[in-house]
C-alpha cells in the first residue's frame, strides 16, 4: 500500500548524492535529505514529542520546511498547516480544532506577533495576527532568535543536525494521520480535513500515472503536490522565492524555469504570462494547470507559444487530488469544460441532482472531528462523455430566472471561445422581486478594439441555449480574484455588477 514517507525515504536511498530540493541557491541531496529527516524524528522524540502529536505549521515553503515537515510525520505525528494571518478569532477556533502539541513558525512570525511595536506595525497595516508564541504548547523556531520566540523554543536547524550512529527508517504505517488542512468552514465552525500517509501516497501514486517525472527532471515548483512526486521519482524540485507572484514578474518566472522540465501555474498566471511575451525555456517538456478553470482558448493561445510543450489540466480538490487530467489537445479537440478520464483507481459518479461523488485510495480520512469519509461530494455538477468527465459547473453557482436552472459552467467556454474574449463569467444578481437577472462579465483579450460586449452579444444566439441568454453584458478591465488560488471571485463580482 502507498506510503508517503516510506517512497520519499526509498526514493533517498535510490539516488544518493543526486540533488533533491534547492532553493535560494542552497541544495540538499537526496541523501542529505532523509538524514535531516530521521535526525529531526530523532531529536523531536528527545525533546518529548510523541506520537500521535500535531504540530501547527507555519514555516515558508524550502527545504528546512520540506525537512521539518517529513520529520513530524516521521515521528509519528501530523503537521498541521495554518495561516495566522486570518485573524485571531479564527486562527484561535482553529487551535482548539486541531488540538496542537507542538507549533513551528519563523522566528520573524514570533517577533511581529508579540505584544510590542512590530506588532502595532502590523496592525496598523491592517494584518491582525494572534501572539503565536503565547501558544501553550512546545515551539520550535525557524531562523535566528528574535525578541518574541519563546524561552526553550527549539531551534530547525538543530533538530536537523547530524546524529552519530545509524538511524532506523520508521516502518510503513499508511493509517498514520500525517497532514490537516484548514479550507472553508466559517469562524464559529471551521474545516479541516485529514490526510494519512497512505492517502498522500496514493495521490503521489495516481498524479505519477500522468505525469512523466524521473531522475532527469527537474521540477519548479512551490506546490508540495507536484514537488514530492518529483521527490519520489527521483527529480530535481527546485522552488521560486517564497511569495513570488509568476504574474507579478513574468521575466523572473523565465529564468526561474531555465533548465526546467516541469512547473505548474494557474490559468491566470499563465494568461499574464502570455500577455507579457516573456520567452520561456524551451527545456519544459509538461507544465500543470490547475486550481481554478482551465478553457480552451487559454489552451489554444498556450499551444501556439510553446507548441512543444503538453499542458496538462488537473482537476482535483483538497480532499482527493487528482480526480482527472485532461491534456491540452484533449480540452481544444472538445471544446467544453472537458476533466478527463477519472484516474487509475478514482472511481466516480454522478447524483440525481448531476453532484459529482469521488472516491479513492487517495480520498482523506475525512474532516477532523467528524466521521470519516468514504466518498466526497465535490459540488461540482458533471456529465459523463463516455468515459469522460465533463464539468458543468458549481451547484452553488447556478442561477435561477423565472422557472429555468441556468449553469453558468455549461456555457461560459462557449463565450470564451468567441473572438476577442480573454474570459467570460455569467453571474445571477437578484432584482426587487427575488428573480435573478443574468449578468454576463467579459475580459477582452490584450489590444482588442472597442465595442467587445456588443460584438459578443450578437453572436451569442449563435453559441449558447436562448433559455440562457444573458440581460445583460458588460465588460470590465478586470476580473476580481481570490488571493489563494486566483479563481474568479464569483461573490465579489456579482456585488460589483450588482449595484
Amino acid at each position: 500500500m502507498p506510503d508517503l514517507l516510506v517512497d520519499v525515504l526509498d526514493a533517498a536511498r535510490e539516488h544518493g548524492d543526486a540533488p533533491a530540493v534547492t532553493a535560494k541557491g542552497r541544495t540538499l541531496t537526496y541523501r542529505q535529505l532523509a538524514e535531516r529527516v530521521l535526525a529531526t524524528a530523532h531529536r523531536l522524540a528527545e525533546n518529548g514529542f510523541t506520537p500521535g502529536t500535531r504540530m501547527l505549521f507555519s514555516v515558508r515553503p524550502g527545504p528546512d520546511a520540506i525537512v521539518l515537515a517529513l520529520g513530524t510525520v516521521a515521528a509519528g505525528g501530523t503537521v498541521v498547516f495554518v495561516d495566522p494571518g486570518g485573524g485571531p478569532e479564527l486562527f484561535a477556533r482553529r487551535c482548539a480544532l486541531a488540538g496542537p502539541g507542538w507549533a513551528a513558525a519563523e522566528s520573524l512570525l514570533y517577533a511581529v506577533s508579540a505584544p510590542g511595536p512590530l506588532r502595532a506595525v502590523a496592525r496598523r497595516r491592517g494584518v491582525l495576527l494572534p501572539d503565536y508564541g503565547a501558544l501553550p504548547v512546545r515551539h520550535a523556531r525557524s531562523g535566528p532568535w528574535l525578541p518574541g520566540v519563546p524561552r526553550g523554543a527549539v531551534s530547525t536547524k538543530r533538530l536537523a543536525a547530524p546524529v552519530a550512529g545509524h538511524l532506523r527508517p520508521p516502518p510503513a504505517d499508511p493509517d498514520q494521520e500525517a497532514v490537516v488542512v484548514f479550507t472553508s468552514g466559517t469562524t464559529a465552525e471551521p474545516k479541516a480535513v485529514v490526510h494519512t500517509r497512505g492517502s498522500l501516497g496514493a495521490a503521489l501514486r495516481v498524479l505519477a500515472t500522468r505525469c512523466a517525472l524521473g531522475p532527469d527532471s527537474r521540477v519548479h515548483t512551490d506546490q508540495m503536490m507536484l514537488g514530492l512526486p518529483a521527490l519520489v521519482a527521483g527529480a530535481h524540485w527546485t522552488m521560486p522565492p517564497y511569495g513570488f507572484a509568476p504574474a507579478a514578474d513574468p521575466a523572473a518566472l523565465a529564468a526561474g524555469l531555465h533548465g526546467a522540465t516541469h512547473t505548474f501555474l494557474v490559468p491566470a498566471d499563465l494568461a499574464v504570462i502570455l500577455d507579457s511575451g516573456v520567452a520561456l525555456p524551451g527545456s519544459l517538456r509538461q507544465v500543470l494547470l490547475g486550481s481554478a478553470p482551465v478553457l480552451p482558448p487559454l489552451l489554444e493561445r498556450a499551444r501556439a507559444a510553446l507548441p512543444d510543450v503538453e499542458f496538462l489540466a488537473v482537476y482535483g480538490m483538497t480532499e482527493i487530488l487528482p480526480v482527472a487530467i485532461a491534456t491540452g489537445d484533449e480540452k481544444i479537440a472538445h471544446g467544453g469544460d472537458l476533466l478527463g478520464v477519472p484516474l487509475p483507481g478514482v472511481r466516480a459518479r454522478l447524483a440525481d441532482d448531476g453532484e459529482l461523488l469521488v472516491s479513492g485510495p487517495n480520498l482523506c480520512r475525512g474532516y477532523l472531528g467528524r466521521p470519516p469519509l468514504t466518498e466526497h461530494a465535490t459540488g461540482d455538477l458533471a456529465r459523463f462523455d463516455g468515459d469522460r468527465l465533463v464539468l458543468i459547473g458549481r451547484k452553488k453557482d447556478m442561477i435561477l430566472r423565472g422557472r429555468t436552472n441556468v449553469y453558468p459552467g455549461l456555457y461560459e467556454p462557449a463565450i470564451a471561445g468567441l473572438p476577442g474574449v480573454a474570459e467570460a463569467v455569467l453571474v445571477g444578481v437578484p432584482d426587487e422581486i427575488g428573480d435573478e437577472r443574468i449578468v454576463l462579465v467579459l475580459l477582452a483579450r490584450p489590444g482588442e478594439r472597442p465595442g467587445l460586449a456588443d460584438r459578443v452579444r450578437a453572436a451569442l444566439p449563435g453559441v449558447i441555449d436562448v433559455s440562457a441568454l444573458p440581460d445583460e453584458v458588460v465588460e470590465v478591465p478586470e476580473l476580481p480574484r481570490t488571493a489563494r488560488n486566483r479563481k474568479v471571485d464569483r461573490v465579489a463580482l456579482r456585488a460589483a455588477v450588482g449595484r
